[in-house]
């Protein structure tokens, strides 16, 4: 992996929370039966995403949205270039997706071929009435036609520029940087 130097940090932790408040809203307002969401975390950063949206739902609603984790890595486009042995960490869905309006989270949106593969994982599993993508950063630079409906923020970045999103969950801090490739 190449080395990076930090930019600028985008979101605080705050920042990151009250993105994720205007987010739930927007959701429960183009939502039409809340009994027929589910939310679907994209492994790693889309789980907590989607954890903490059900979250403040439950606490604005008082309707417990179901939550489901999805793991993409063996539908991948570049598999080939994953390593030999992808390991497999456990795609969690503890209901039916068919007939639901899923919501799948993804911490940054970048050229869309994560989406891909999790849409084609997804519709393994059956067949939700609608899918909506919900990101964090939206960063431009798709090479397949992948939009997201609810988005955090949108950030032009070079193709030298990285956006690194760190939740506690994961990474122990909460901030969003932008960090750019060193040669």
């Amino acid at each position: 992996m190449s080395a990076t130097r930090e930019k600028a940090q985008l979101m605080s932790a705050s920042e990151i929370d009250r993105t994720l408040v205007r987010l739930a809203h927007e959701v429960l307002e183009k939502t039409i039966d809340l009994e027929k969401l589910a939310f679907i975390g994209i492994r790693r950063r889309g789980i907590p995403m989607a954890q903490r949206l059900a979250k403040k739902i439950e606490e604005l609603e008082k309707v417990k949205v179901p939550v489901g984790v999805l793991d993409i890595k063996l539908y991948r486009d570049d598999l080939s270039t994953v390593g030999p042995k992808p390991v497999v960490s456990d795609t969690k869905i503890d209901f039916p997706v068919a007939g639901k309006d899923v919501v799948l989270m993804d911490d940054v949106l970048y050229t869309g071929r994560t989406i891909r593969a999790a849409l084609d994982a997804l519709f393994e599993l059956g067949r939700p009435a609608r899918v909506q993508l919900l990101v964090l950063i939206d960063r431009g630079h798709r090479e397949l036609p992948i939009e997201a409906q609810y988005v955090g923020r949108k950030v032009p970045t070079s193709s030298r520029e990285i956006i690194e999103v760190k939740f506690q969950e994961i990474d122990q801090l909460e901030k969003v940087l932008l960090v750019e490739k060193v040669d």
